[in-house]
């Protein structure tokens, strides 16, 4: 009976007998990498590999994404920036998912500064708009803004009502795809360029842009501009726009109500293929200086899609999935 208890007491005090149980963390599609010209350079990986992590508050957040090392950091819910306008930074081999449709910043956005390997997936972001302030002067409160960010995906995000821009890749941000997202309800939807050099190369696909009046992008100085299986609904500005030296690829695409919906400045390039347009007003220039344009399928495989189907297939698919993340 002595031997019995002695063991008894043992197996209380041992380390296997007092450690608590580990759950498992799961991240579903959490290992997917980007397409595009994310995929180039050494890929898109974000923080594969690392850590997976939790996050239910934005403290949180801000201090998992400033972590050194690879990470991949779950939102779990609505986080509400403090202070208004905050741009959480996020270091190289990051990537932060909302799980399911929960995940949302609110108030505040993303600021991704000289790294590089993030992808931001499934995420809402939104509501910085001053009221006073139509076009954003006076708060340069973007929902994710990048300056000199190599290899970035950003996918199955949703935008809206930010003080400035919803997307500003900005001063020779290079390697980048923006898919299946939704920027809506804003004047200035995405901004590339703020810059003299002439190397940026971005995939834009499969993006719904709804209720925007200009940037649709704004693409300024970009080596290579590839735009497929875009929806643009309702811009009263203009759409498309190719500036400084940038070559844009532009192609099946549905353009709906949209004011200039394909515009070239004076020293840039635009080859188009299926284009559709429906009661649209102003410019569309399908063609200039065609032959100077890039041929994407040099760099990457991809898939077009019929544009007369986008109107039914992209709007249900684009913004944050219920199977990524969870």
């Amino acid at each position: 009976m002595l031997i019995s208890k002695l063991s008894a007491a043992a197996l209380l005090l041992s380390p296997v007998a007092l450690a608590a149980p580990t759950a498992e963390v799961s991240c579903a599609r959490c290992d997917e990498v980007a397409h595009g010209f994310a995929s180039l350079n050494g890929g898109t990986t974000g923080g594969k590999g690392g850590r997976i992590v939790t996050v239910t508050t934005h403290a949180d957040l801000v201090k998992y994404a400033a972590m050194e090392e690879p990470l991949i950091i779950r939102v779990d819910g609505v986080l509400t920036s403090e202070p208004k306008g905050f741009e959480v930074p996020i270091k190289s081999h990051k990537t932060i998912i909302g799980v399911g449709k929960t995940g949302a910043v609110v108030g505040g956005g993303f600021g991704i500064n000289n790294q590089k390997n993030i992808i931001l997936r499934n995420l809402e972001i939104r509501d910085t708009y001053i009221p006073e302030d139509y076009n954003g002067k006076s708060k340069d409160w973007d929902g994710i803004q990048v300056d000199t960010g190599v290899n970035i995906w950003i996918d199955h995000c949703k935008f809206a009502r930010m003080a400035d821009g919803l997307i500003d890749l900005r001063k020779d941000t290079d390697y980048v795809t923006v898919s299946n997202n939704l920027l809506s309800e804003h004047n200035k939807a995405f901004g590339i360029g703020w810059t003299e050099n002439v190397i940026s190369k971005m995939t834009i696909n499969d993006n719904f842009f709804n209720s925007t009046n200009q940037r649709g992008p704004s693409a300024d100085n970009l080596k290579y501009c590839h735009m497929f299986n875009n929806y643009h609904l309702n811009i009263t500005s203009y759409g498309n726009y190719a500036r400084g030296h940038t070559q844009l690829l532009v192609e099946n695409s549905y353009y709906e109500n949209v004011n200039d919906p394909v515009v070239a400045g004076p020293n840039a390039s635009i080859k188009s293929n299926w284009l559709k347009f429906k009661d649209c007003t102003g410019e569309k220039h399908l063609d200039v200086n065609s032959k100077k344009v890039f041929d994407a399928r040099k760099f990457y495989e991809y898939a077009l899609k019929d544009p007369y189907d986008l109107p039914t297939t992209i709007p249900p698919f684009v913004g944050p999935a219920p199977d990524i993340g969870i």
